[in-house]
């Protein structure tokens, strides 16, 4: 489910891609509820910072299968959808 619900967002302009524009956007937020996706295979860094910042996600699948899946030019570990 939420590889369809990430690539849905992506459609109309509501996925944030990347750590660090994760955590802009969820400081800009002002307290929205936000849905943050990490890959399965995230590297412990980049878990460790989402969790330093007590950031609530949930895991989907591998980086490969992620963007095999989306259609991506690209390989990203972390999602946020708006």
């Amino acid at each position: 489910m939420s590889i369809k619900e990430i690539s849905e967002a992506s459609e109309k302009g509501n996925v944030v891609f990347g750590l660090k524009e994760t955590l802009k956007a969820i400081k800009k937020s002002k307290g929205k509820k936000l849905k943050v996706f990490v890959t399965s295979d995230a590297r412990e860094e980049t878990i460790k910072k989402l969790q330093d910042n007590k950031i609530d996600f949930l895991k989907i699948k591998k980086v490969v299968d992620v963007v095999k899946e989306l259609s991506l030019d690209f390989e990203c570990e972390v999602f946020l959808v708006k």
